[in-house]
């Protein structure tokens, strides 16, 4: 999906409101006890060790409740959710509508969405309260530097940038704020956000701010002081701002397109929010990786006449056991993706840290000289991941992505409609595991 000019509504989609976005797609602040978000496979693992799936059901509403904090680990391909939910039924035997199961079926969902959607979720899937003129195409400065005088807002911003992650619900919260009060399209807030998300994953991201708008369910998302002072620490509630008044007075607000939110501490008013010290700054994304990352140069890498198995962020699990002895192992940074989608130096890092432990040779390319290069190999392998369309083509042997749930192969629109037809029959964890089938090596 390239990033592209915010687009015209498109009419399509089903009518059946989803449900909730996937606690699976995003990660805690700082769960105590958790190990840190170092990108290896023993913090990946200790973090799955440490998953409760009764406390995650009661309290995963909580920004300070029992999530994972392993949607980093599933984006980049160091755990699947085949080997999450096999690990987690092992110690806690679950039902199929165990809520720690169907929250994992929203990332698969969103998968199902975006391959047969393709870019197509980069548009409105349908009309939302409002039409797409009713909303603005760039994201107010205020909301970027954290100084709307929302606490709920500030506070999800400088999570965002500090940590990288932000609690599902807190990622709700801004959207619909961002959307709904402040009449910005939802691409441009789910642009500005993937950018700075140690987790981002296009469809999982894309997917849900639409499920906030209403562009991609039967209704906006909308959340008032009240919600917030249940589910969030002190210092995020919101009393007297915006966001304190009533569903019915909120619901009005998103469908009138006159009605737009301002910051509520203007500067001229209060000099002291002029001052840095109560915004923070946007911290910069980068098209490219940093310089102070190793890359080799792509001609350089002797491939000729041999077996290679790509390696991309995406796939940065273990490498297959059955490879070849004398197989070449190439990370590749894909150039065109990542001028489209630029990253926080922080999820550079983290990704090449761990590029780095699979292999010494890491390339920053376009795809047209990847391919050239390529060319030259006896076999080229890999695993596929929707990020990589529509750049990678036919010129490597693509290994289909581990998946969870039995392939639904009719489009669905609805995160309900999936739901009934992936699951039908099964009863238990226990019964999905067994009936999915062998990896390909």
């Amino acid at each position: 999906m390239r990033r592209q000019h915010l687009p015209d509504p498109a009419r399509d989609g089903g009518d059946e409101p989803l449900l909730s976005p996937a606690v699976s797609s995003s990660s805690s602040l700082s769960p105590q006890g958790l190990p840190p978000l170092t990108p290896t496979l023993d913090a990946a693992q200790r973090r799955l060790a440490a998953v409760r799936p009764a406390a995650y059901a009661r309290t995963r509403n909580a920004i300070e409740g029992a999530v994972t904090g392993l949607s980093p680990y599933i984006t980049h391909g160091l755990l699947t959710l085949p080997q999450v939910l096999a690990d987690v039924n092992a110690r806690h035997a679950l039902e199929i509508d165990h809520k720690f199961v169907y929250e994992l079926g929203w990332r698969e969902f969103f998968r199902h969405v975006w391959r047969h959607r393709g870019e197509a979720i980069a548009s409105s899937l349908h009309d939302g309260p409002l039409p797409d003129s009713a909303y603005a195409r760039t994201l107010p400065d205020d909301i970027r530097q954290a100084r709307t005088g929302v606490p709920v807002v500030d506070q999800a911003v400088k999570t965002l940038y500090v940590t990288g992650t932000l609690h599902n619900h807190a990622r709700m919260w801004l959207a619909s704020y961002v959307v709904h009060l402040r009449k910005v399209h939802w691409r441009a807030g789910a642009d500005w956000m993937y950018g700075h998300l140690l987790d981002g994953d296009l469809a999982s991201n894309h997917l849900s701010w639409q499920w906030v708008a209403g562009t991609g369910s039967t209704k906006p998302y909308l959340f008032n002081a009240d919600n917030v002072a249940r589910y969030a620490p002190p210092h995020w509630h919101s009393p007297g701002s915006v966001v304190d008044t009533s569903y019915d007075a909120l619901e009005a607000w998103a469908r009138t397109a006159s009605r737009r939110a301002e910051p509520e501490i203007d500067p001229e008013v209060d000099p002291a929010w002029a001052t840095p010290v109560d915004g923070v700054e946007e911290p910069r994304l980068h098209s490219a990786p940093p310089p102070s990352m190793a890359r080799n140069p792509l001609d350089a890498v002797p491939v000729d006449g041999r077996e290679v198995w790509l390696v991309h962020p995406w796939s940065l699990g273990e490498l297959p056991q059955d490879l070849p002895p004398q197989t070449l192992v190439i990370g590749v940074y894909l150039k065109e993706f990542h001028e489209a989608w630029p990253w926080s130096d922080v999820r550079w890092r983290f990704v090449d840290e761990r590029m780095a432990a699979l292999t010494p040779i890491r390339c920053w390319s376009d795809a047209a000289a990847l391919q050239h290069q390529l060319s030259r190999a006896a076999q080229v392998r890999g695993q596929w991941d929707e990020h990589l369309r529509p750049w990678a083509g036919s010129w490597a042997d693509w290994m289909p992505p581990p998946s969870l749930f039995p392939d639904v192969p009719q489009r669905c629109d609805s995160f309900s409609q999936w739901w009934r037809r992936a699951v039908k029959g099964l009863h238990t964890a226990e019964e999905l595991l067994s009936q999915r089938p062998r990896p390909a090596w």
